[in-house]
């Protein structure tokens, strides 16, 4: 559910590559493959924003994945460039991750996988002592694995050091649940606290 078709299709479109298959006013099927959706959208009447989202329960992120390294860490600086930035970037062992949120505030995770091959990162999430004890890995800074990048250093030369934490932002997240959107969204639109109305034509 949402209260902004518009505002979700355009930020999907900017950070997964995802294209409407439908859309109208009140709903739109996207998908960045061959199938015919991947996600969907719908602005129903009735629907109100969350009260404290990130503590409320719910789905907590969607992941998309890049093939290679080289695309990832491109499509950040892609990203970056257009005023896009992850709130909270983590190796978490078998994906390096960038977390983002959409306008309604859930979790969108642009990952790659370290080991390029799916099998061997589910066979180390499972079998890792390492995984085990930390599922969430250090925080790594951005721009210092594009300088990195830039500078030569391979991915798993990257990869590597970031588990070691030399890629540590200078100012860390001590609380790794996703940011809140909707009290600077209400106090700019009061009508959003309504919910979504019912048409006009429709009955009490």
């Amino acid at each position: 559910m949402t209260m902004d078709v518009d505002a979700m299709v355009s930020f999907y479109e900017l950070v997964a590559g995802l294209q409407p298959v439908y859309y109208a006013q009140h709903a739109a099927w996207l998908t960045n493959d061959d199938a015919n959706h991947r996600i969907a959208l719908l602005r129903l009447p009735g629907v109100h924003p969350p009260v404290d989202k990130p503590h409320s329960a719910g789905l907590h992120h969607t992941a998309f994945e890049y093939d290679t390294f080289d695309g990832w860490i491109d499509n950040y600086v892609r990203l970056r460039d257009a005023g896009v930035l992850p709130t909270v970037c983590l190796d978490h062992g078998m994906t390096m991750s960038m977390y983002y949120q959409d306008p309604d505030g859930n979790g969108v995770e642009i990952q790659v996988d370290v080991f390029g091959d799916w099998a061997a990162s589910k066979e180390w999430m499972w079998a890792s002592q390492e995984f085990s004890e930390d599922q969430i890995g250090p925080q790594f800074d951005p721009e210092e694995l594009v300088a990195a990048y830039r500078s030569g250093a391979t991915s798993a030369e990257i990869h590597t050091r970031a588990r070691k934490g030399e890629f540590a932002p200078e100012q860390p997240r001590t609380v790794l649940t996703l940011d809140d959107p909707w009290p600077a969204r209400i106090s700019s639109d009061p009508s959003l606290a309504d919910g979504v109305p019912a048409p006009a034509d429709s009955k009490a």
